[in-house]
Order: structure tokens, then sequence, then C-alpha cells
């Protein structure tokens, strides 16, 4: 009987969208499946890890680990050495991706990057050649595998399950981490929808010739209520955003209704941040740009004529 584990991220809003989709993908392929979470209020995950596969909760609520990946992998290895679970999911994010690396370190067993997808317990997908090519690996050596996936590559989805049964565990640490604390904690304050979960994502590149321009495209969403502001990766190393603005293979993945580009000509590796988008609308003077031949819509014209000219549009009909 194969046995996955996912590592729940939390904060307090409750578990994050990616916890809700790595525990949709063990469904897959396991008959055992349990949820870690780390820090106070880890034991009130039971219901929401439960509802979407897990019938285990370790919760690990020793304040010393909170922030502190050395003491989080250093408890987790532990914790697998016990049970020994056949695979441990983490998502793809700057927490996932420094304890799970800590953890391949004491374990010394197989660790995968950038998985799109969970095949088996021994099998992960990825996408090479940005994105143009789904491969399987296959995942050699003892047990526990770490499999890292990037947020957004499976669609979450409730099984219905009961709450999961929460296992307190205080485990013991090896001398010196405890010693370690988080002394700041820095939050990117943003407006509005997250692009995470957004319904309709506006995206501006190279196109809009400048910073000043992303106003424009502030206001399309605000005109059209519920949709985020993206960027490209040309637009993010311009400074003209911030890089939590970034779609794209070193950025976001988002898979809105609606994804509107704006002066994105569409490069490979924005491509593949958005590709799933349902609908995609782009706005380009260039019709021969890559993303014009893959949209639903492709608007030619000058972007500082066409965005205005349809939020305006936008608010007459809301008015109207």
């Amino acid at each position: 009987m194969a046995t996955v584990w996912v590592v729940a991220e939390f904060d307090r809003d409750g578990a994050s969208g990616a916890t809700l989709e790595l525990l949709t993908a063990a469904r897959e392929v396991a008959d055992a499946r349990s949820a870690v979470a780390f820090g106070p209020g880890a034991e009130g995950l039971a219901d929401v890890v439960g509802a979407h596969g897990a019938t285990r909760l370790f919760a690990l609520g020793d304040d010393a680990i909170v922030g502190a990946p050395r003491a989080q992998a250093a408890a987790l290895g532990a914790l697998a050495s016990v049970h020994r679970p056949d695979l441990i999911l983490f998502s793809a994010s700057y927490e996932g991706r420094d304890v799970a690396g800590r953890l391949q370190g004491i374990t010394g067993t197989a660790l995968m990057g950038n998985a799109t997808g969970v095949v088996a317990p021994d099998r992960a997908r990825t996408e090479v050649f940005g994105g143009t090519l789904m491969v399987d690996v296959s995942l050699g050596g003892a047990t526990p595998r770490i499999v890292l996936v990037k947020p957004r590559s499976v669609e979450a989805a409730s099984s219905g399950g009961a709450a999961a049964e929460v296992e307190r565990v205080m485990p013991a640490l090896p001398a010196g981490l405890r010693d370690a604390t988080v002394v700041a904690r820095h939050e990117e304050t943003h407006a509005g929808p997250s692009l995470d979960t957004a319904s309709v994502v506006i995206s501006g590149g190279r196109g809009l010739g400048g910073p000043e321009a992303f106003a424009m495209l502030d206001d399309l969403a605000a005109a059209i209520g519920g949709a985020a502001v993206g960027a490209t990766r040309a637009a993010v190393d311009a400074g003209w955003v911030p890089y939590a603005y970034q779609i794209g293979q070193t950025g976001k993945t988002v898979t809105p209704e609606v994804y509107v580009a704006a002066g994105v000509s569409g490069a490979l590796q924005h491509i593949v941040g958005m590709k799933k988008s349902k609908r995609i609308v782009a706005i380009n003077k260039d019709r021969e740009a890559p993303l014009m031949r893959m949209a639903d819509l492709g608007v030619v014209g000058d972007v500082a004529t066409v965005v205005p000219a349809l939020t305006e549009e936008i608010r007459r009909r809301a008015g109207s």
C-alpha cells in the first residue's frame, strides 16, 4: 500500500490552494495519505485536509520551527524515519523548495523539482522545452522520494472525506536548531484579487512602453471587477512592476477564465505560465506575434488606444 505525505502550507486564512492541489494529486496515486503542518494553528487544518483526502494530520505545533527551514527539515526527516512514507509532496514555493532541499540532504533520497503532476509513488510528470513536451520521470532509489509540484498544475477538488485524525508531534531536534528565530517578516502588500485566484487576469508586456502604462491595466481591472494585473518577465526585469506580478516559467502559473494580454508578444517562457487559460484575448500592434496566433480573440492595434476604449465601454455597459 503506497503512502504519500503532503507538506501543508497555511496562514490565518487557512490551507493554501497549492496544499489542496497536492492532496487532490495524492488521491490518484496512494491508498494512504497524510498531511504534515508546522506551527501554531496546524491542528485547525484537520477539516479541510480531510475533505481533500488526508486521513491523518501530523501537527508539529512547536513555535521554534515556524519559519525555520533547517528545523522543519530535521523534524520532517525524524518523522519520516519512523513512519516511512513512499513519497513526500511539497509545493514549489520559496519555503517548500527550501525545506525540501534540506530534507533531501538528510534522507539522501531522490528529489524532483518543477513537477506538473504525480503519476505514481515513484514517477512524476514535468514539462520540458518551454512546455512543448510532457515527460514522465522515474524516481529510483530509497524512499521517501521527494517531489516539488508547481502551483496551479492540478485542479483542487474535495473528496468529501471526514476530518483528518490529528496526531500532535513534538520531535527532538539536533542541538542548535531551536536557537534560530525569525526576527522580522515582510509581507508584500497588494490591492485587489490575487493572480492565483482571479477569474480574469490582465497582463502587460514590453509593448506597453513603460511603467506608467500599467495604470491603464489597473483601470481596466477595476472596471471589470475581480480582475488581477500581471506582467511578463521583460516588464519585471525592466523594473516596471515587482516580481510578484510575473507570469511565466520563472514566475506564477495562472489559469483564469479570461486572460487579457496587452502588448505581450508571447515568448515561450511566458506562454508556459498562462496557456491553460480558458479564453485568451491578445492586444498587439503586431498581428504576427506568437500570442496573437494562439488567442481566441486577437485585437490588432495600439494598446494605448485599445485598452482605455475597452475600459470606457465596460463602464458604459455596467452603468446602463
